[in-house]
């Protein structure tokens, strides 16, 4: 009797396992930062009906779940030595949720720039083919430069820029206030 061995290949785990397995892990950490605000010494007694709650108690749970997945995001980026700032905006959602935003961003402009093709009165299917090419050819280029200005912003969820955090860690080991030089130019309101 011979011994029968299995043969196992060792494969490489793919770029896109390891991502479902970082928001997973982004996932499951808001979620246990939710239950940490709905416990017996915390904001929120375990038990409390859901309709009850107030704004403001919505607001502890949505803070709470919202700062844990950035934070686990933002650990992904330390970790695989990635953009924090892109990182934290891949939700793998389709539709992106940042790309909502620059669309209803551009809504007035377009419902301007399309006023004369199309009858905002009937229902999209009844458009003219016409019409609705039109329509999705107005739209593109405005979508398009509010995603560009989105992007290009200097303004970032989890930083304002590298100089303004540079500049406040110099100012702070050097014994100064946490600001920028830009920020001793602003004017004292009486």
């Amino acid at each position: 009797m011979g011994i029968v061995r299995k043969k196992f290949r060792i494969r490489q785990i793919s770029l896109s396992a390891l991502e479902e397995q970082w928001q997973r892990d982004a996932t499951a950490a808001a979620i246990t930062a939710a239950r940490g605000v709905v416990q017996m010494d915390a904001p929120i007694p375990p038990g409390t009906p859901v309709g009850r709650l107030s704004d403001v108690e919505w607001g502890w749970i949505l803070t709470a779940m919202l700062f844990a997945w950035i934070n686990k995001r933002a650990q992904q980026a330390a970790a695989e030595q990635l953009d924090s700032e892109q990182l934290i905006r891949l939700t793998m959602l389709d539709p992106e949720p940042w790309d909502g935003g620059a669309v209803a961003a551009i809504l007035p402009d377009l419902a301007d720039a399309c006023a004369e093709i199309v009858d905002w009165s009937k229902p999209l299917a009844q458009w003219p083919r016409d019409a609705v090419i039109e329509f999705l050819l107005k739209a593109m280029p405005l979508i398009r430069k509010a995603m560009t200005a989105r992007d290009l912003s200097d303004k970032g969820i989890t930083r304002k820029s590298s100089a303004d955090v540079i500049a406040r860690q110099a100012n702070a080991a050097a014994g100064g206030p946490l600001m920028t030089p830009d920020e001793f130019n602003d004017e004292v309101g009486l």
